[in-house]
């Protein structure tokens, strides 16, 4: 059974939630609007199914409700964050607002973050930057999810990679990757409605292919395009991992075990002006045109359009925000158990 709720009302829960938690208003706010975003643009796997765990971690102070945010500027161009150990999506976005600025001043920042934890969906960032005129390229890593090339044990993370690029529209290219062939988190969704998933996903603890979420999250996924997403998955390991000063492939510690300290994820963050290179306006154009030409490239069997990276999920958002998110019964169950807990009013659904 899936039920569906207004947007609004899933923000307003996810709010209430943290502020109960001892967030501040504004960052109970940062926090709703980029779990709740997820949902909207169909990711699933990465908004308010996360929100009972987040809660867990927040009440054992294992993830800081109220983190002091600490910045160094080796250069002007230059930002260390230090997170605090704060939630990721509060983390990320406030340190990435202190690099839109630097960036629209120099016409090019980079942002390394350290002490974090999960994020969210990747995408979001570079989403904000490009509302702001700006090319963006995001790393994180995370828990050790991924074999290397040739291995049967999990040692870099998930370890996403995104990049956001103006179109002069409201819908900008978004790439959003993970390095495995899947994110974790889609199996863990699987796991929670008893689903099967494709035997390329992952791996059981023992090396072998499995169809089993259960079995997939006690080993390991595979690594995109095989050597090549292994290579990948491990430049993000370096850029979010060692160059922050976070933790690296299986010292980052998952919010999904109970024995574990603090994640001390990482997250990199590359923001660029258009500005310098050409004028903005005379972008737009050409990434215009170049789209143009790419939908009129001779049409597959079968397929009855090209979409570019970000047009999906931006028809997803506006589906949902006209009718509503879904939301499995599985993980409305743990949403009620949450309000109850905290003693925070539920949601209601439209169905």
């Amino acid at each position: 059974m899936v039920l569906t709720y207004r947007y609004e009302e899933l923000i307003l829960f996810c709010e209430k939630v943290f502020h109960s938690l001892g967030f501040s208003p504004e960052d109970s706010k940062i926090a709703a609007e980029a779990i709740v975003h997820a949902n909207l643009q169909g990711v699933d796997s990465h908004g308010i199914s996360r929100l009972s765990v987040y809660a867990k971690r927040i009440q054992e102070g294992r993830i800081n409700a109220v983190p002091t945010l600490s910045v160094e500027n080796p250069t002007d161009s230059i930002l260390i964050v230090d997170g605090d150990n704060g939630l990721g999506q509060v983390v990320a976005s406030r340190a990435l607002g202190k690099g839109i600025e630097i960036a629209k001043e120099k016409g090019v920042a980079i942002v390394a973050v350290k002490r974090s934890n999960h994020l969210g969906a990747v995408s979001y960032y570079c989403e904000k930057a490009c509302a702001e005129g700006l090319l963006s390229i995001s790393f994180t890593n995370s828990p050790p999810g991924i074999v290397p090339f040739g291995g049967k044990k999990a040692f870099f993370g998930t370890n996403p990679i995104a990049m956001g690029i103006p179109t002069g529209t409201d819908t900008p290219i978004l790439m959003d990757m993970s390095t495995s062939v899947i994110s974790r988190g889609k199996i863990m969704l699987a796991a929670k409605e008893k689903q099967p998933i494709p035997t390329h996903w992952a791996i059981n603890k023992e090396g072998v292919p499995t169809t089993n979420p259960e079995e997939a999250l006690e080993g390991a996924l595979l690594p995109v395009g095989g050597v090549k997403g292994s290579l990948l998955a491990m430049a993000v390991e370096i850029f979010s991992g060692i160059l922050t000063g976070a933790a690296y492939g299986p010292h980052v510690q998952s919010l999904f075990e109970d024995d574990h300290g603090p994640a001390n994820v990482g997250h990199f963050f590359i923001l660029m002006d258009i500005a310098p290179f050409m004028a903005p306006p005379l972008f737009n154009t050409l990434v215009q045109q170049f789209i143009q030409e790419l939908k009129e490239v001779p049409l597959a069997e079968g397929v009855e359009e090209i979409l570019y990276p970000g047009e999906r999920r931006k028809r997803e958002y506006e589906r949902r925000l006209r009718d509503g998110v879904p939301v499995p019964e599985s993980i409305f169950c743990e949403l009620r158990e949450l309000a109850w807990k905290l003693k925070v009013p539920i949601i209601n659904c439209t169905n």
